[in-house]
């Protein structure tokens, strides 16, 4: 593996999220102080033409159609996998075992074996000095990164309950299409892990508690879609082929922390209206806090021991130079967006693994979140007994 101060790395995958952590490894030298420089080197994906217009258009210097032999070679030192979850453990494995440092979306897995699989895996190379992380991306918002700080800091007091919802609409449309994100075999679960996944990482990651037991349902709104492939026949003309949604369209569920905290989560993909509103609240026995993506450069603070006359919810403008990330970008009031948080990313993890330190969240970061999501659907499948989450 290479010893200079560039870090080459190898994408697997592209599309949405290939695009958001493509701007990540561009942008973030470029903003940040960093000790070693990453290289888009290659980028590998299953059709050649469409890997080589997305790399013709992000960047990046080759394309392969085999990540086998993407990880194998003596010259990539990361992996970034922005691949389907069904399969990220072969990939992840496969890098680590081949002394790749990896950079994983999530969630983890598919499975809670899977994910074990590839925590073990984890840890077997931290052991050889080679690194692992999971992209729970909205830790990298500056405001929620400051909502950790508040917290910590004591500014709400005891955490007393906390309530989670991530709401999206965009397959509110009965006639959008059946892709991936569909089908359980791909996807492992619907709205549960695609955003759900989110909304407990939040959680725990502001609180710094971890969820013990859940109690839940699923439910699944549209149970066919027109097939993805064959949407639009040879006439041009909208085809009647349909499969069949294999996951859940809304999840709902409690979530107790080992503090014995109550929690409260929603993830749906059908909330009408709602764009990628990603909502946490929690109330605290001094204050209370408050945070939206759709309003994401803005936190707000309820501090109940101002004077009765002055009580109410304000406004925190999170774009201050000591804010979290906020000193490298712009002048103060000047917002940033989605797309920062990756290279936020990109600056956390090339700056841990140059320090050999375990770049958070973890692959058994990663694990846990997994195995909530499990015990959520078996939960559900239990008529919404509680499950535990311990492994």
């Amino acid at each position: 593996m290479s010893h200079t101060s560039t870090l080459r790395v190898a994408m697997i995958g592209h599309g949405f999220m290939g695009a958001a952590h493509s701007q990540g490894w561009r942008v973030a030298p470029r903003f940040f102080d960093l000790p070693a420089v990453p290289e888009l080197t290659l980028l590998v994906g299953r059709n050649a033409a469409g890997a080589v217009a997305a790399a013709n258009k992000w960047g990046w210097s080759e394309t392969s159609t085999d990540w086998r032999a993407a990880v194998e070679r003596d010259d990539i030192d990361i992996v970034d996998i922005v691949t389907p979850g069904d399969s990220h453990a072969q990939i992840a494995i496969a890098a680590l075992n081949a002394g790749k440092h990896v950079l994983c979306e999530k969630p983890l897995a598919n499975s809670v074996a899977e994910a074990e699989q590839m925590a073990a895996a984890a840890e077997r190379a931290q052991a050889r000095g080679v690194f692992a992380m999971v992209g729970f991306t909205y830790r990298r918002v500056p405001a929620v990164a400051f909502a950790r700080d508040m917290v910590a800091a004591g500014r709400i007091g005891a955490v007393r309950q906390v309530r989670a919802a991530y709401l999206q609409d965009w397959l509110s449309d009965e006639e959008a299409p059946l892709t991936w994100r569909l089908q359980k075999e791909h996807a492992g679960s619907g709205a549960l892990s695609d955003i759900g996944a989110h909304a407990v990482d939040l959680s725990e990651y502001i609180t710094g508690q971890r969820v013990t037991k859940v109690s839940g349902i699923l439910e699944t709104l549209v149970h066919e879609r027109a097939l993805l492939e064959a949407s639009v026949g040879l006439s041009g003309t909208a085809s009647n082929d349909r499969g069949a949604v294999t996951v859940d369209d809304v999840a709902l569920f409690t979530g107790r922390f080992d503090s014995g905290v109550l929690a409260s989560y929603e993830a749906t993909r059908f909330a009408t209206g709602r764009k990628n509103s990603l909502r946490i609240e929690l109330s605290g026995s001094a204050g209370a806090l408050a945070f939206d993506m759709e309003n994401m450069n803005t936190l707000e603070f309820y501090d109940a021991t101002s004077p009765q006359t002055e009580l109410g919810f304000r406004k925190i403008q999170v774009t201050e130079p000591a804010h979290p990330y906020f000193a490298s970008w712009w002048p103060t009031g000047h917002i940033l967006g989605y797309e920062h948080g990756f290279s936020h990313q990109v600056k956390d993890f090339v700056v841990d693994v140059a320090a050999h330190r375990q770049p958070q969240p973890s692959f058994a970061d990663g694990l846990h979140v997994q195995r909530v999501l499990d015990a959520v659907e078996r939960s559900s499948a239990a008529n919404s007994a509680w499950v535990s989450t311990q492994g």
